[in-house]
């Protein structure tokens, strides 16, 4: 169809124009009838039938249906012949020319004076107006309500049945139903088994789908097409070069022109540092001379493909916070130190070793400066201070609350000495405790003792002196017992140990003792005498050891920063090791009562981690670091030379190489 010469568009719903007063009809809509009617308006009411009949006959001559088109090109485009003067051919070969176009008020005051201009359509191709019926309205009017074309065809006509009528007197056929129609064709299961035969033998081949054509980017990655598969194996194409950007442009800016000095500076780097190309500026590219490396670096880029070996990475898309255990909430997990709260001032050399009453109300500390003092928690008075004269290498409180008794090693011996903290009853069972008779002379014939007692002269307490220096000394968990280590051989059955002992300990509710030597943990039964378990570290030298109150666990501190964490009824091997100290570990110790437990270093820090261990065998422990205790500093490359927890609550003391004793809370 053609398109409207005039700009007004009219909907499909209405096709009356009632914006013109001139004009001579209205259309108008019967739903029931389901027609288009004509009514004539006020001027046209005076015409006879002979002007209508007329009329009609003009309308129907400018049918598409009823004359052929004058225009003979075809389905040419139109577009061909905007610039020609004519718009095609007849029939005969004449020329159809272009009709002289009016302007726009023209043709707005033609259609103004037309009544009939809503009814007439433009063709392109024949370059004339044409104008529909009043048959062609009502079709038009339908076809856009999505009605039939004609009135007179019923879209949903009632249902015949051919089959079924009231006077039939015979069926179609009286035949009874045979056989075959209710059991399965033989014949056609010996077709289908001969077709499977035919198919699984290669006798029947189908049809192989059609390839489609290898289309590929012409600038783009080469690497998925099937012509660089070469013997198998996937291409991997070669690195590109760099793209030239401003400085190598025959007339660049003047911020890529380097001054002279900086070009003489570049004679003063290394050649593999100096930049292969200098930017200069040419005044056309008629005068920009041949490249003097282009062969080289040529050269160069062929030797880079063919002499370079690639290989290609395996890039796996994971999400990297996929790969973090699925730890608890430091929040959950309170209380724990992670405040300094208080510090004990008073030593003048550095800290080696502090102890804490098993009440949780006094602390006892041995520094180089040969003293040994008690400290009130809570207030961090120094209630007494005793002069040994000596290095104090370790102390150990009595975990008897009822013996207020300090193991302290001062030099190569042991000394044993009274708290005096408590009440009198308590002062004088402590000195019952710690008198003993002087021993006779011993002959030089007889074989001298491994350890010999002797009251202090100076102080009320015990001297244990041994043939070697005393390096650690530890309290069974009822006070009875304590061990001491030295390089002097051991009593049985600690006679066959793998290298030197470096930490012991006894186990906090089982007749067991923990020995660690440099490499091994070996658990005796002291019931038994003999060896029940040996750990394997791993490590390199085992500096410290804490035994779990469970009694299950154990972790060992080395002097190479790492921490093993052994779970005795999993393994003899660590369950879990951390690297978490940079220096060598001084200290580890398990808290009595929170799941907590910390290490000390010489690189000035503390660390404090969550440490929970299951009674269920099946569920592993759960070990989150929570605090990186900071604050002291270093004294001649040493830095925390001790912790130990508070016996009740979540409180951490710490011992310095400064000579300051720090308190942490919560």
């Amino acid at each position: 169809m053609g398109q409207s010469d005039g700009e007004h568009e009219h909907e499909g719903d209405d096709l009356s124009d009632d914006d013109s007063s001139g004009s001579d009809g209205v259309w108008s809509e019967d739903d029931n009838e389901e027609s288009l009617s004509f009514e004539d308006s006020g001027e046209g009411s005076g015409s006879d039938s002979e002007s209508d009949d007329a009329a009609a006959a003009e309308e129907s001559d400018s049918s598409e249906d009823e004359v052929a088109p004058r225009n003979t090109v075809g389905d040419v485009p139109l577009e061909w012949y905007k610039d020609e003067e004519h718009i095609g051919y007849a029939i005969d070969g004449r020329k159809i020319k272009k009709r002289d176009r009016e302007g726009r008020i023209e043709a707005y005051l033609r259609k103004a004076d037309d009544a009939k201009n809503w009814r007439k359509i433009y063709d392109e191709y024949n370059d004339e107006e044409v104008q529909i019926t009043k048959d062609e309205a009502k079709i038009i009017s339908r076809l856009l309500k999505g009605k039939t074309p004609h009135t007179n065809v019923d879209p949903y006509p009632d249902y015949v049945d051919w089959f079924e009528y009231e006077d039939k007197g015979h069926p179609l056929s009286s035949a009874p139903e045979p056989k075959r129609r209710f059991v399965p064709s033989k014949w056609e299961q010996k077709k289908v088994v001969k077709l499977v035969r035919a198919i699984r033998n290669g006798w029947i081949k189908f049809d192989k789908p059609k390839e489609e054509r290898n289309l590929y980017l012409l600038w783009g990655d080469e690497t998925d097409t099937a012509d660089n598969k070469r013997h198998g194996l996937s291409y991997i194409p070669p690195p590109k070069p760099k793209l030239p950007g401003h400085e190598e442009s025959y007339n660049p800016s003047i911020e890529y022109i380097p001054t002279q000095e900086e070009i003489d500076s570049y004679q003063l780097m290394y050649e593999e540092d100096r930049p292969k190309f200098i930017p200069k500026r040419f005044e056309s590219l008629r005068s920009v001379p041949a490249y003097e490396k282009a062969l080289r670096e040529g050269f160069d880029r062929c030797l880079d493909l063919y002499l370079c070996p690639r290989t290609r990475k395996k890039r796996i898309n994971i999400d990297p916070e996929s790969l973090k255990p699925k730890l608890p909430s430091k929040k959950d997990l309170r209380p724990y130190p992670k405040t300094c709260y208080l510090e004990f001032k008073g030593h003048t050399s550095p800290v080696k070793s502090i102890s804490v009453e098993i009440t949780g109300q006094w602390l006892a500390s041995g520094s180089c400066d040969g003293t040994i003092r008690v400290w009130e928690v809570e207030t961090g008075r120094c209630l007494k201070v005793w002069n040994v004269g000596g290095d104090v290498r370790h102390i150990a409180w009595n975990p008897s609350p009822d013996r207020p008794i300090l193991a302290a090693v001062v030099g190569h011996d042991l000394l044993l000495i009274n708290a005096e903290v408590g009440g009198e009853e308590m002062q004088m069972r402590v000195k019952d405790l710690l008198k003993i008779d002087e021993m006779a002379p011993q002959d030089d014939t007889d074989k001298k003792p491994a350890v010999r007692w002797m009251k202090h002269e100076k102080l009320d307490g015990i001297t244990l002196i041994h043939q070697k220096a005393v390096s650690n000394v530890e309290w069974h968990y009822k006070g009875d017992y304590f061990t001491t280590l030295t390089k002097k051989h051991s009593h049985h059955p600690f006679r066959k140990l793998p290298g030197l002992p470096v930490a012991a300990t006894f186990h906090p509710s089982q007749k067991m003792f923990f020995v660690a030597t440099k490499k091994f943990v070996q658990v005796y039964d002291l019931q038994k005498a003999q060896l029940v378990k040996k750990l394997e570290s791993g490590l390199r030298e085992i500096s410290s050891i804490s035994i779990h109150p469970g009694g299950d666990n154990v972790i060992v501190g080395s002097k190479d920063g790492k921490l093993c964490w052994f779970d005795t009824d999993l393994s003899t091997r660590p369950y879990k090791t951390l690297k978490i100290h940079s220096k060598d570990i001084t200290s580890v110790t398990f808290h009595r009562k929170y799941p907590l437990f910390a290490s000390s270093s010489e690189d000035c820090t503390a660390y404090v981690c969550h440490g929970m261990a299951y009674s269920d065998l099946n569920q592993n422990p759960l070990i989150v670091p929570l605090e990186i205790l900071r604050g002291h500093s270093s004294s001649d490359g040493r830095g925390v030379l001790d912790c130990k927890f508070h016996p009740k609550q979540p409180w951490l003391f710490t011992a310095g190489a400064d000579s300051v004793i720090r308190l942490y809370c919560d």
